[in-house]
């Protein structure tokens, strides 16, 4: 593990992606097959390989006290390291002091790691980790708890540890990298990639169904105009605001895994039995939205406020089920029949879509206007007779050859109760978890509000040792205070950082370790696309991916928006 930890702190030094990439390629040629898988592993952040559903089920505050324990360091001693390094591997690192014969082998950290998984309970695992970490010298203890963690923070991604095994194991052989990323996509395991690399089998790997595969992403747009302008025939859909889900179907079990990886299923019983009938193991892209109306042309979405409240639960009521139900609305086709499918055009995958739907004979309910083409071809079947029957709905697909039909296209679905459109490329394979033109996204901020800043807290990785990270609030004029509705990090240049964070610095009313109370005369203006009830902020409200559109520094905090104003825009949307 020595050797590991050593590693990563040369990786950390450099900022260039060939160094990286080759001192991960020297040590893993320098490991046996064994210790090098493990390594790759452990390279990626994670404790176990990623189609896995194991989990170490170790929290920070676990952590934080056995590293207290094992250093024998008090609350302020360990609060003062986390605020100078920003993690808690770090803070490990430096507090935990060097004894003889310290010193632990990476298979052992593997074997231990299992361990912590099938431990039952705080106390059972706690004595594990403090055993793990007694055992480890401190270099070693920061990269085991950074593991834990899942953040190595050293700027080494997945996907150069998937090149320098390509450069350890291929050579200079044309489409190694190709090859690398391709089976640790099918597998969804960078250990048994690279054995596969090791023995030039790479070749052979196949689809591990139950793993899910990286999402396709889309790039935003500022007008229908830009719309059109990256590729001559377009596929529009609605934007709907819910969850992307990604169903997986073979021989009758079905599993649905949120756009982090996270297996969902649980949280919406209904589906797995509707799809359960496919004729053929599949997997299937689409968004879970909360859905109403019994009438299938007058079907439509609800706010993602509604859905929030089916969100994590691992048991859903009868009344639930009826009082919120939901629909997958499936847009894309990965795999099918035996055969992958993300490097075959988008318009063959809608037809493939459609023809396993068709088989399967399920209910294709659509909001009204919503009988679109896919391809070739338009099925839409409907079935009232089971009212918590589950929504498995084909996304409505639409042409659009001008701005103008884009434009009334992006009208309509907001009319619908939908974020905007998706505009999508016929031509383009499906490419997992990139970002490109081929699929774009074109929707308006539902509003901006100005907010003060009541709270700040110090940021991660690069922002390290910076206060980045905004609690903000608006007037409560009844109680004639301010109430928080929102947190944003995103927005701001690293000279605003910097300037802000010597400011609240001076203007602190509470020093909390991490994160400080400030006065409240800073005033942002945030945009957020959509806004939810929520008892998670004193205001009753919350705001959905908010982002910090510019400092208002020509705005007192007395002009800042109020409660009444938010209310007036949650009932509008």
């Amino acid at each position: 593990m020595q050797l590991l930890a050593t590693a990563c702190e040369a990786i950390a030094t450099t900022s260039k992606k060939g160094l990286k990439t080759g001192i991960v390629a020297d040590y893993l040629k320098s490991r046996t097959t064994d210790e090098a898988a493990v390594s790759a592993v452990f390279l990626s952040g994670r404790a176990f390989p990623a189609w896995e559903e194991t989990t170490l089920q170790v929290g920070g505050s676990l952590l934080w006290r056995v590293v207290a324990e094992v250093s024998g360091k008090d609350e302020a001693a360990l609060t003062a390291a986390y605020r100078k390094r920003g993690d808690l591997g770090a803070v490990a690192g430096e507090v935990l002091a060097e004894r003889p014969e310290q010193g632990i082998g990476i298979l052992e950290v593997a074997e231990i790691f299992r361990q912590i998984a099938g431990a039952r309970g705080p106390a059972a695992k706690t004595v594990l980790v403090r055993d793990l970490l007694a055992r480890a010298t401190p270099l070693e203890a920061k990269y085991i708890v950074k593991i834990m963690t899942g953040d190595l923070r050293i700027g080494l991604k997945e996907s150069l540890v998937e090149e320098a095994i390509a450069k350890a194991y291929g050579g200079t052989l044309a489409g190694a990298l190709e090859e690398v990323q391709r089976a640790n996509m099918l597998l969804g395991d960078l250990g048994g990639t690279m054995r596969l690399a090791v023995e030039s089998r790479l070749a052979e790997a196949k689809m591990r169904m139950f793993h899910p595969l990286g999402f396709m992403l889309a790039s935003p747009i500022e007008s229908a105009e830009e719309g059109l302008s990256y590729f001559a025939e377009a596929a529009v859909e609605d934007k709907y605001d819910g969850i992307r889900a990604q169903a997986h179907v073979s021989d009758g079990e079905v599993k649905f895994f949120s756009r982090t990886r996270d297996e969902i299923t649980e949280s919406f019983p209904e589906f797995p039995g509707a799809l359960a009938g496919l004729p053929q193991d599949a997997i299937l892209d689409g968004e879970i939205v909360a859905w109403e109306g019994t009438d299938a042309n007058a079907g439509r979405a609800r706010p993602f406020s509604v859905l929030q409240q089916r969100l994590g639960r691992k048991k859903v009521s009868e009344r639930m089920l009826r009082e919120i139900p939901v629909a997958y609305l499936v847009f894309d086709v990965l795999y099918a029949g035996g055969e992958l499918l993300i490097d075959r055009p988008l318009r063959e995958r809608g037809r493939a879509l459609d023809s396993l739907l068709a088989e399967k004979n399920l209910n294709h309910r659509g909001h009204r206007g919503a009988q679109g083409k896919t391809g070739d071809q338009a099925r839409f079947t409907f079935d009232e007779e089971e009212p918590l029957a589950a929504h498995i709905i084909r996304a409505p697909l639409f042409r659009a050859t001008s701005s103008e039909q884009l434009e009334e296209l992006f009208v309509a679905a907001q009319e619908r109760g939908n974020e905007g459109l998706m505009i999508k490329d016929l031509d383009s394979a499906y490419t997992p978890g990139k970002r490109g033109k081929s699929w774009l996204k074109m929707k308006r901020e539902l509003a901006t509000l100005d907010v003060v800043v009541t709270a700040v807290e110090y940021g991660h990785g690069k922002r390290v040792g910076v206060l980045s990270d905004y609690t903000f609030g608006v007037w409560d004029r009844d109680k004639d205070r301010l109430v928080n509705i929102g947190k944003a990090y995103s927005g701001l240049t690293d000279a605003e950082i910097a300037e802000m964070t010597q400011w609240f610095l001076e203007h602190t009313i509470e020093d909390q370790g991490f994160r400080r109370t400030v006065e409240p005369k800073i005033v942002l203006e945030v945009a957020f696309n959509n806004m939810m009830q929520s008892d998670r902020h004193d205001s009753g409200y919350a705001l959905r991916f908010p982002r910090i559109v510019r400092l208002r520094p020509d705005k007192t905090a007395d002009e800042a928006d109020t409660v009444e104003r938010v209310r007036e825009i949650y009932e509008k949307q």
